[in-house]
């Protein structure tokens, strides 16, 4: 069940998607409420496995895949359309490939769930802390949420946009900023702790471990 609200998760994204490409401005106004619905559903899918007994490594892994499809797909259409600089979406996608790269190694040699492989006490709070995922989430909503409002404001209400449109576009620029510096400084431990860590066979081996479902 928690696996199949992951999957409409990523169906919803591609409604979202066509939305943003094809939709009238009138429609686009939507955009916004289906950008929550799809994040609500990221915190959704834990709740349902935890409270079905369905956590799994495979689930964890899945979950944190469709948010990375979720979030590197937005900021891309978000970069190509020109709401976003698409330097921000560059920076995401290599810091999503190195993390993950890691991620999978450790999972695949240890079988420790994404969240369970940092070590430190600063690798554990800002990776798999709960404060540090949810305000992440909030900042990274924040931005796609705003972005996603100004596309058909100039063409809905042009007198608005020439007022607002300045204002706005700056509180959008700063919260590209700080998506932007949140994505490194979380990247960062998983990093340093790859480049540090013992060679698989001098390891202690992993604990047996509950793996649950988390969002990034």
């Amino acid at each position: 069940m928690a696996n199949l609200v992951t999957l409409c998760r990523l169906l919803l994204l591609f409604v979202l998607v066509g939305m943003i490409y094809w939709a009238p401005p009138a429609w686009q106004l939507w955009s916004l409420p289906l950008l929550v619905l799809i994040m609500l559903m990221d915190a959704l899918d834990g709740f349902v496995a935890r409270a079905f007994g369905e956590t799994s490594l495979f689930g964890a892994t899945f979950d944190i895949a469709a948010d990375r499809v979720v979030e590197t797909v937005l900021w891309v259409v978000l970069g190509h359309i020109g709401l976003v600089p698409i330097w921000a979406a560059i920076v995401f996608i290599l810091r999503g490939n190195i993390v993950d790269a890691i991620r999978n190694s450790a999972a695949a040699s240890e079988g420790v769930a994404p969240f369970e492989m940092m070590q430190s006490p600063v690798g554990r709070f800002l990776v798999g802390g709960r404060f540090m995922r949810g305000f992440y989430n909030t900042v990274k909503m924040a931005t796609f949420g705003l972005a996603l409002l100004l596309q058909p404001l100039p063409v809905l209400y042009p007198g608005f946009w020439a007022e607002a449109g300045g204002p706005a576009g700056a509180v959008l620029t700063v919260l590209v900023w700080i998506s932007v510096a949140l994505c490194l400084v979380r990247g960062a431990p998983v990093v340093i702790e790859f480049l540090g860590a013992k060679p698989a066979s001098a390891a202690a081996p992993a604990p047996e471990r509950i793996y649950h479902e988390a969002a990034e």
